[in-house]
């Protein structure tokens, strides 16, 4: 061994001797510092029980809301680091030394592949911020392949240390990914594509700037050598730009979601002892078959729901014995979390409203429903002269009122369908969905039927849900001719409240008037505003003071019912998406 050499070693090692009693006398008063630290720190906690089960708690609490959202941002950090990486020049030393271990196709296809991963990172940020488990997935995957890519194209073994980390993070963290949703459908806002965006514009003017504009000339493209990494670069911005617009075509000509399960006939017929038990005649909407069901385990009760947009909106309360409510919404919170949605309650009641905000919904008040004690109606009193005065001019009129039985109804069927056309066609409307029943022979057949005759004519209808428990009766389908004579809806109202005393039972539901009882101005929220403004003004769209005026006649009890829902910024289009589902779809929301 040279002499050169043998002194040159001799002088390192001297430093590093020199060096190191120094060293250790540092590790030898810091170590043991730590560890007392750390003993300290247990010791405290395991004395003070109460904090530590705080400390557990709120980490259970707020660990999946912010596990998500961090690791999001440290994989979009990450797409960026393998994208600028890819745009910057490599220390030379380095790949003399890789070139002498590996061939150079190795190290080209580790840079072009290193810069492709940077760039799916990128756009898997976003599927890991919704925890789908497939972005966490795919994302384990990339990473380890960056942490190869670094080390083959440049042994840039910092870089793989970072990705290493943030690789370690993402693998502890693996039970907050548990979204089933498609990753193909997520949707991407305005900011996540302007940073993606940016950050990809970025690495390219980096690289302009790094190897200069005249080194990334096209005709260089298909230059291949250990030092030309100006090609290699030009070459990987190109892959990156085709993938990218590969994703962004593939999103834009994706084919329409598949249709949601809708229940059997077999299914709904499961349902109908839990319905003939319910308390609420609204039950009975299960029927149309056009929403889907979630039945829990027991058997014994279920929500309704329907999906419209990024909403999974719940009918109501959960049909179900009062043990079993609970447990159905918040199984109903978890399967919208799974897929990614957002659970929606519409028209619930006051009396599980704690159920709602107990686990974070946001709830606002949508109006009242009307509902008449039939136990005390009837058509006597100063209060009644206006109902009386109408029932008695229908029977001077010669109309009849009859109540047809389920197994009577399919011989009328031909008749009232041709009434309701009529009705339909003069009201210029159409028939609606979800929350309202619709002409449909299979329905209407299931349930008895209120009949008004006039001269042995029918000239006005309605469908009648009986509840569980002789608890209450409602109407869905009220429906009259031409030539009906004026108050036809009152007088068979009127009989069918009357009819219903007689048959037992506590109440008779009218149904809802939206938006109606709103706060008063010194308890208004910007939503009991809006509401009011819609309210009051709103008239020529939708008439809401006279569907109150008219459920008026009969004085009911007015009750409550809420939305439950997340709050809001989302609120607006949650309610446009309950509006696509009562309308049949988004044509008729503008049209009747």
């Amino acid at each position: 061994m040279p002499h050169g050499v043998l002194h040159g070693s001799g002088v390192a090692l001297h430093q590093l001797g020199a060096r190191m009693p120094r060293t250790i006398v540092h590790l030898h008063y810091l170590v043991p510092s730590i560890v007392a630290a750390v003993l300290v720190a247990i010791a405290f906690l395991l004395r003070k029980k109460e904090p530590l089960r705080r400390l557990v708690r709120i980490t259970g609490a707020v660990a999946p809301v912010v596990v998500p959202r961090v690791l999001a941002l440290t994989t979009f950090l990450a797409g960026t680091i393998l994208l600028f990486s890819g745009a910057t020049a490599a220390k030379a030393g380095r790949l003399r030394w890789l070139h002498d271990f590996l061939p150079l196709p190795v190290i080209e296809v580790s840079h072009f592949f290193g810069s492709l991963a940077g760039a799916a990172l990128l756009v898997l940020a976003r599927g890991l911020q919704r925890r789908l488990d497939a972005a966490y997935h795919l994302t384990v995957a990339l990473l380890a392949a960056g942490i190869l890519f670094s080390l083959l194209k440049a042994f840039d073994y910092e870089e793989a240390i970072l990705l290493s980390v943030m690789l370690g993070a993402l693998l502890a963290s693996r039970r907050y990914f548990d979204r089933t949703a498609s990753l193909v459908e997520e949707r991407f806002t305005p900011g996540w594509i302007a940073a993606i965006l940016l950050v990809v514009m970025g690495s390219i003017v980096l690289g302009l700037v790094s190897f200069g504009a005249p080194a990334v000339r096209g005709e260089l493209f298909w230059d291949f050598s250990v030092h030309g990494q100006a090609p290699r670069f030009l070459r990987a911005t190109v892959g990156v730009v085709a993938m990218l617009t590969i994703v962004a075509a593939a999103r834009l000509l994706r084919p329409a979601r598949p249709r949601r399960h809708l229940p059997t006939p077999e299914e709904l017929a499961r349902l109908e002892p839990i319905v003939a038990a319910s308390r609420s005649a609204s039950a009975h909407l299960v029927f149309l078959g056009d929403k889907s069901i979630l039945l829990n385990d027991a058997g014994t009760g279920f929500v309704m729901y329907g999906v419209a947009g990024q909403s999974c909106v719940a009918l109501g309360d959960p049909v179900a014995p009062p043990e079993d409510v609970a447990e159905l919404v918040r199984r109903f919170a978890e399967l919208c979390d799974r897929h990614a949605r957002w659970p929606v309650f519409y028209k619930v009641g006051r009396e599980q409203l704690y159920l709602y905000l107990d686990l974070g919904f946001s709830i606002v008040k949508l109006g009242e429903e009307a509902r008449v004690p039939l136990t005390t109606f009837s058509l006597d009193g100063p209060e009644r002269r206006n109902l009386r005065r109408v029932w008695r001019k229908a029977v001077q009129d010669g109309c009849t009122f009859e109540v047809v039985a389920p197994a009577g109804v399919a011989a009328l069927l031909p008749e009232l369908a041709a009434i309701s056309d009529a009705w339909l066609a003069a009201k210029k409307a159409r028939e609606k969905r979800f929350s309202l029943g619709y002409f449909h022979p299979d329905y209407v057949r299931r349930y008895p039927v209120a009949l008004v005759r006039r001269e042995g004519r029918i000239v006005a209808f309605a469908n009648v849900w009986p509840s569980g428990c002789s608890e209450e009766l409602e109407v869905d389908l009220m429906r009259f001719s031409d030539d009906a004579p004026p108050g036809i809806m009152r007088y068979l109202l009127t009989e069918l409240m009357l009819w219903g005393k007689r048959e037992g039972y506590r109440w008779f539901n009218l149904g809802m008037a939206p938006l109606s009882g709103l706060p008063t101005p010194a308890m208004r929220t910007i939503w009991n505003q809006l509401g009011k403004a819609i309210y009051g003004h709103g008239e020529r769209f939708y008439n809401f003071q006279g569907i109150r005026d008219f459920k008026q006649w009969f004085y009911p009890v007015w009750e409550p019912k809420y939305l439950a829902s997340p709050g809001g910024a989302l609120r607006p289009i949650i309610l446009a998406n309950i509006a696509s589902l009562i309308a049949g779809g988004l044509e008729g929301v503008v049209r009747k």
